[in-house]
């Protein structure tokens, strides 16, 4: 029985020793300094809706959790009583309720509701394009300002996990996810899932979360990925970070699940953060799709997935 029902995951939080420095990456990575809300962390928006959508706290480098946003404050006093926790003000810009959750790893969950959207802004789209089925740039040039990304919103989040089937049932029965993707090993072992929300009729990303059991590896952050306007404004970002020097992880290419244009960069710390654009979109009437794991690493062009990438 589903406690609630998650509409997105809403943002990431980590620790790192450098609030500055962390800020510059993030500045160049296409981020946009969120309201301050007063309180010593450093939060970033994109230009969609969300008030933030990366967090920083300062302290040791690490992985320091993950929000998800529900319909209503209802679903936040459901998951408050199965968990054995308590509705409180949510922290940070846009107000609103939360309660905080631990997965069956430990990572930690913060469910949101009633938070107030945030004015968007100008994303930055760097036009129309010109391809065979319709022509939609008739008259006008193409000129590319160079600069960073422009960041939308986070799209998902990808975490290494100890027992899959009991990550997957901890986080389906709180939030009401759907597989799009159900990867497996030659011999039938489930390895990896591609989750997406369930909005219904409505289309939402192929993925939100994405779960692998690696064995041997412990329960630990593999990356989170942000959309970006299109192609043309990932390509630009790709380039302003390249030249600032920042590590450039695995791109660009195009994957087969999710089908998006992907570019993976490392902040100062190690942390592992994604560039995408054109991925696809589902509602909940499309079924799961079983696969392989050298489906779940290829890739329908752009170079070989890094060896640490893959572990």
């Amino acid at each position: 029985m589903t406690i609630a029902k998650a509409l997105d995951v809403e943002a990431v939080r980590f620790s790192a020793p450098d609030l500055s420095q962390m800020h510059q990456f993030l500045i160049d990575f296409g981020l946009l300094d969120a309201d301050d809300a007063g309180d010593g962390l450093l939060r970033m928006r994109g230009t969609g809706s969300a008030p933030f959508v990366h967090e920083t706290i300062e302290g040791a480098a690490g992985f320091a959790g993950l929000t998800m946003r529900v319909r209503s404050l209802d679903d936040l006093e459901a998951l408050a009583k199965i968990e054995g926790g308590a509705v409180e003000a949510a922290t940070g810009p846009g107000g609103g309720f939360r309660v905080a959750l631990r997965d069956p790893d430990g990572f930690v969950v913060e469910a949101i509701a009633e938070k107030a959207r945030a004015p968007e802004l100008s994303h930055g789209s760097r036009d129309s394009w010109n391809v065979i089925a319709r022509r939609e740039r008739e008259g006008r040039a193409k000129r590319l300002a160079a600069g960073p990304a422009n960041v939308i919103r986070l799209g998902h989040v990808v975490l290494n996990v100890t027992n899959l089937a009991e990550s997957w049932k901890w986080w389906q029965s709180r939030f009401g996810l759907l597989v799009s993707d159900e990867v497996r090993t030659p011999n039938g072992d489930v390895a990896a899932l591609f989750i997406r929300c369930d909005r219904g009729s409505e289309t939402v990303d192929h993925h939100t979360l994405n779960f692998a059991s690696v064995p041997g590896l412990p329960a630990q952050f593999h990356h989170a990925a942000f959309e970006v306007a299109d192609l043309d404004d990932l390509m630009a970002g790709s380039r302003h970070l390249e030249i600032k020097g920042y590590h450039h992880d695995w791109g660009v290419g195009r994957h087969i699940l999710g089908s998006q244009v992907f570019d993976y960069w490392k902040d100062p710390w190690g942390h592992r953060v994604e560039h995408w654009t054109d991925g696809d979109l589902f509602d909940a009437s499309v079924a799961p799709n079983i696969t392989d794991i050298p489906t779940m690493m290829g890739h329908q062009w752009g170079p070989d997935a890094p060896a640490d990438f893959a572990a």
